[in-house]
């Protein structure tokens, strides 16, 4: 039996890293089609596992597979790209495979960028893979395999795309190729955290998203049932406690998610769900947050991307700041914590407009905040107006945390200087305002969040003096802490 091997590269990006150790979900489900084509198949996840190369090397030499596969979005493709060189070097008879969104849209560049790279797997990529495994194994006509990219001599062959699948119920996971010990919440400690999507897709046109180009603005969802099956699987045979919906737009379909809280309130699986989604939704379901409490869900990211109506319009988000501020206000009311962002470093960007930011966002008052550099993603709607601007060229740096976009009136170094002003401003204020919260839940976690994230060395590292956390504030956080984990 043929063997294929899964690799995340090794990439950190630090502020994602700091809240857990996150599945990578897209290997699950296509692991599980290599099986069913007939090949064994294994996951080495060396970004959650913090190895770099040599470990990778190790591995590869161990496993010994006949394929190699890597998924990459753009600030991880670099390394994406070594580590197919990696396996190349080490079996030249390997061969190698990359997916995902940078892939699915850069493939001349990357074909053009090494030697080492066999196939490129093109948007969704379960039927993909098995079809391209099979045909490749057999020595058969890579041409017939809808949805992939692949060298020709010196030509690079582009295949027609492949159909969405229709039916997400039917796909299977393997979930038992994850070394499970691997993944937690670090916000909550000794969590097993989990991750499923019970979506695919986003029909909004925010033009600064891969996403939506990537689904091409289609939204398709699996059934309640199949998602309750799922939790109770990862609760039985994995006793993973937090979940992360991973779908970028889950509720759009009110009774469909409706009809998902009521099944999860139903079976009480104590099992504490985060999840994304949109202002709009939360303001339709005000009259059901209840049930988003009741159901376990603790932790929403509401992209509002913005506290300024031009800029918003701009990125076409289809989103009022009023909008913003009223679902974070309503999520509050029922004490679930809320997380979101804002996007920084536009052309027209400036000082004083940074300054504003932050004010408005301290006036929003979500739970947790992030200040983010636009990445103008080569592939995005929105590149074309901001490639005139572009600085950096390094992949690695569009990453949303350093800044690759040159404003008009200011230099990368004052733009990354004003982004980790953002954070210190915004986070300075919400300690004062955690230590006069009044549930103990809320204290608990956003303190925990908080100490995570100033102990973070990615986080010292771009902060610098502005990074350490005042020696009176640590008494005063230690002493917090250690009173409510009594309580």
């Amino acid at each position: 039996m043929k063997k294929i091997l899964f690799i995340t590269p090794p990439f950190h990006a630090g502020v994602v890293e700091v809240a857990g150790s996150w599945i990578p979900l897209y290997f699950v489900y296509l692991a599980a089609a290599a099986r069913n084509a007939g090949f064994e198949a294994e996951i080495y996840d060396a970004m959650t596992k913090k190895v770099g190369y040599p470990e990778i090397e190790e591995r590869i030499v161990s496993s010994k597979p006949d394929y190699v596969a890597v998924s990459a979005i753009t600030c991880t493709s670099p390394d994406a790209v070594k580590v197919i060189e990696l396996a190349k070097r080490i079996g030249p008879g390997t061969k190698t495979i990359l997916g995902g969104v940078h892939a699915t849209f850069m493939y001349d560049e990357l074909f053009n960028l090494t030697e080492a790279l066999d196939y490129i797997v093109c948007g969704e990529g379960e039927i993909t893979i098995a079809e391209l495994l099979k045909v490749s194994a057999s020595g058969g006509d890579l041409s017939s395999v809808e949805g992939i990219v692949f060298r020709d001599g010196d030509k690079i062959i582009k295949t027609t795309s492949r159909k969405r699948v229709e039916d997400l119920d039917s796909l299977p996971l393997a979930w038992d190729l994850l070394d499970w010990n691997d993944y937690t919440y670090y916000v909550i400690p000794g969590s097993r955290l989990g991750a499923i999507d019970t979506s695919r897709g986003c029909d909004k046109e925010c033009t600064f998203c891969s996403q939506q180009k990537y689904w091409e603005r289609t939204w398709r969802a699996r059934s309640p049932e199949s998602i309750i099956k799922e939790l109770e699987t990862l609760k039985r045979d994995y006793s993973v406690d937090i979940v992360l919906f991973t779908d970028d737009y889950p509720t759009p379909d009110r009774q469909r998610w409706e009809r998902l809280l009521d099944l999860m309130i139903e079976k009480n699986l104590g099992i504490k769900i985060l999840m994304e989604t949109r202002a709009a939704d939360i303001i339709r379901d005000k009259d059901i947050l209840h049930k988003y409490r009741d159901a376990g869900i603790i932790h929403i990211y509401v992209g509002t991307e913005s506290t300024q109506q031009e800029s918003l319009d701009l990125i076409k988000k289809d989103l009022s700041v009023e909008e913003a501020i009223e679902s974070l206000n309503l999520l509050r009311d029922f004490e679930i914590m809320t997380e979101t962002s804002m996007i920084l470093g536009f052309p027209d960007e400036t000082m004083e407009s940074i300054e504003k930011t932050l004010g408005l966002a301290i006036d929003f008052n979500p739970d947790f905040a992030h200040f983010l550099a636009i990445a103008p993603w080569p592939y995005a709607d929105i590149y074309n107006e901001l490639k005139d601007y572009i600085e950096v060229t390094d992949y690695t740096k569009y990453n949303l945390i350093d800044p690759v976009i040159k404003p008009k009136n200011m230099s990368l170094k004052e733009l990354d200087s004003a982004i980790v002003e953002c954070y210190r401003g915004f986070y300075m204020m919400k300690f004062n305002e955690m230590l006069e919260e009044k549930s103990l839940f809320k204290k608990k976690y956003m303190m925990t969040a908080m100490k995570l994230m100033m102990n973070n060395s990615f986080i010292k590292k771009k902060m610098g003096s502005l990074g350490q956390m005042p020696e009176e504030l640590k008494k005063i956080m230690a002493s917090s802490l250690e009173d409510m984990f009594q309580s």
